[in-house]
């Protein structure tokens, strides 16, 4: 006989704060980093220079760009941390001293989502009793900030991380000298695409296979483009010229 599981009486996420998650810097990294070189070869195999040039352009704008989208991802997201910060102590001033504005704001905030009457009053003097509950929600309420904020390093981080380690995929047939190297390039590169974005479904609403094919075919004309620029300047640069 199956011994049926016990109830919990209450859930271990909601004795938790929530954490912050860092897919977009992972999926933000992979994708520029396999575009980004990506790029650079079909640029350097339109433009029929050799495969030295490819491996010195890939390896160089794979390191300097990485750090460069770290760098700036860093940036942004201290931005956001102290614009944060800056709002928390504003408004954590304002509840001290100017409580009846607060509780104003509160009754408006609650009143707009259909509460009145005792529902309504009862909510509020809640809230206004608890000043830590009472800072989040004017927060989250009245400036759209999440509960808790994103690490400005493990932002760059991830995203460094994710460009290296997806960028050097299209380079992995020219630094093992495949035969036909740039339809490995090209294979590979496809593949890395559809997979990151076949991945990215799990936590959106759309299908992994729309997900991933979505994701290819943006890939696909970024890296066209780059290839036919690459083409078109080597057409430029060799036709002799009237």
């Amino acid at each position: 006989m199956l011994t049926p599981k016990p109830v919990q009486k209450t859930s271990d996420k909601a004795l938790k704060n929530p954490s912050q998650s860092y897919l977009r810097d992972w999926i933000y990294g992979g994708i520029d980093g396999t575009v980004t070189t990506f790029a650079v070869v079909s640029g350097v195999v339109g433009g029929e220079l050799s495969s030295i040039v490819i491996l010195i352009l890939g390896c160089s704008n794979l390191l300097a760009d990485g750090f460069s989208m770290a760098a700036s991802n860093y940036l942004g997201t201290k931005s956001e941390v102290e614009q944060y910060q800056h709002f928390k102590t504003l408004e954590a001033e304002n509840i001290e001293t100017e409580p009846s504005v607060v509780k104003s704001e509160i009754e408006d905030i609650y009143r707009n989502k259909g509460l009145k009457g005792k529902g309504l009053t009862k909510i509020v003097n809640a809230i206004i009793s608890n000043k830590p509950l009472l800072l989040d929600i004017i927060l989250k309420e009245e400036y759209g900030f999440p509960l808790t904020v994103r690490s400005p390093l493990k932002a760059a981080f991830y995203t460094f991380i994710s460009f290296i380690l997806f960028g050097f995929v299209p380079l992995i047939p020219y630094v093992f000298t495949f035969s036909n190297p740039f339809f490995w390039s090209s294979f590979l590169t496809g593949f890395v695409f559809f997979l990151i974005g076949s991945v990215k479904s799990r936590w959106t609403l759309n299908a992994w296979l729309y997900s991933g094919m979505e994701t290819l075919l943006i890939g696909v004309a970024t890296a066209s483009l780059a290839f036919g620029i690459g083409f078109l300047l080597h057409i430029y640069l060799t036709v002799p010229h009237v």
